[in-house]
């Protein structure tokens, strides 16, 4: 499975600190003054209290100071003022104003989740989930996402479809799965479109189908979801759901990788060295293979190993060559494994050294490559 979740749990809450909830309170600009909302916040009105917490959590129309907005969120959620509990649970997940303290959060949201608010419904399941500030429990998890899901809360449908779909909390069913999914993709998410889009794709839950794949994949992709995006250009590099078209396939890889996506990068990279949707350019080849290497993709690394083994995108420089195969090698990769071994065999870039040729040769071997057994059996003289 490929699902993804909305966002992970601290981009869930930062998307909702990002817009402090002002509940029903009107925003600064549309009251005659700070001064006069600070006054009624100081007689004990809790939307102003709330409204004065959002601006200094916010630094809207004041220096930001979380210590403040702490203090303002406190005085309206002591009055049971729900949006205001949300608040005051973000700002202890995060310790922002005070120290961290998920037991805390896990305090206020429940608080603001009992009275209905579908944030904190969706942020205390969160909570569950990761076991933090309560002991992990899968299914109230999924109570806390279901009575927020059932609110139309997208992230809580996502999040709900996801434990459906790894039977988390409850039995695993891909077809409540799918519904979740598709409750928050109608709304316009692009996490849920995406995850219809795998759904589709895979055959979980219905009927494999890669039109609708790609049709789920494109609303996503087109509202800038990496992942999607990134599948997009697999379809169209495969010719699954659509005509192979290394044009499309390359453009998606492109905006996939131009948001940091590893696998992106290396595809990227080759489609370059490879002329394929584009002019043959390995220095772009090169330029894409170093960007996915240097994030850690083993097979950018190995590729890069063989730029500089042959020069071709780059000078050739056997030292570095022999740098990015060890990274590679480091991570398994049976080939970078292999061309390592050689390395060490012939003295290229690195002392010369037969037994660590054997080692390595052998560690490819041990991960299938048939080349590095045969050149082990050479060195030792024996069957490995």
């Amino acid at each position: 499975m490929d699902f993804r979740m909305k966002i992970s749990v601290k981009k869930i809450i930062m998307g909702v600190m990002a817009c402090f909830g002002l509940g029903q309170a009107a925003l600064a600009e549309s009251i005659p003054g700070f001064k006069n909302m600070l006054r009624a916040a100081e007689q004990g009105d809790p939307e102003a209290q709330l409204s004065i917490g959002a601006m200094y959590a916010n630094g809207q129309d004041v220096s930001q100071d979380y210590s403040r907005a702490v203090q303002w969120f406190r005085k309206a959620a002591e009055q049971e003022h729900a949006q205001a509990q949300v608040n005051l649970g973000i700002m202890y997940q995060l310790g922002q104003g005070v120290s961290q303290d998920y037991t805390k959060a896990t305090e206020w949201y429940r608080k603001a989740a009992e009275q209905g608010n579908t944030k904190a419904q969706n942020n205390l399941g969160m909570l569950y989930q990761n076991g933090q500030g309560v002991s992990q429990d899968y299914a109230q998890a999924a109570k806390w996402f279901h009575r927020a899901a059932d609110q139309e809360n997208t992230a809580a449908q996502l999040n709900l479809g996801l434990l459906y779909a790894n039977g988390q909390g409850v039995e695993q069913d891909y077809a409540q799965a799918l519904k979740w999914f598709r409750r928050a993709a109608d709304h316009g998410d692009a996490t849920g479109q995406y995850n219809l889009g795998v759904a589709y794709a895979n055959g979980e839950g219905v009927h494999q189908d890669y039109i609708q794949a790609i049709e789920w994949y494109r609303k996503a992709a087109e509202q800038g979801n990496v992942d999607a995006q990134y599948k997009l250009g697999d379809m169209y590099a495969s010719g699954k759901g659509v005509r192979q078209d290394y044009v499309q396939a390359i453009e998606w890889y492109r905006k996939a990788a131009e948001q940091g996506d590893m696998v992106a990068q290396l595809n990227v990279g080759v489609m370059y060295a490879n002329g394929q949707g584009v002019e043959q350019d390995y220095v772009q080849a090169v330029k894409w293979y170093r960007k996915a290497a240097e994030q850690g993709n083993a097979k950018a690394q190995f590729n890069l190993g063989i730029v500089y083994a042959t020069g071709q995108g780059d000078r050739q420089d056997y030292v570095q060559a022999s740098q990015w195969y060890y990274k590679a090698a480091e991570q398994g990769l049976a080939d970078a494994q292999y061309n390592l071994g050689e390395m060490y065999y012939y003295g290229r870039g690195i002392r010369q050294n037969h037994t660590l040729a054997k080692e390595w040769f052998g560690k490819a071997c041990q991960n299938g490559l048939q080349q590095g057994c045969e050149a082990y059996r050479h060195l030792d003289g024996a069957e490995f």
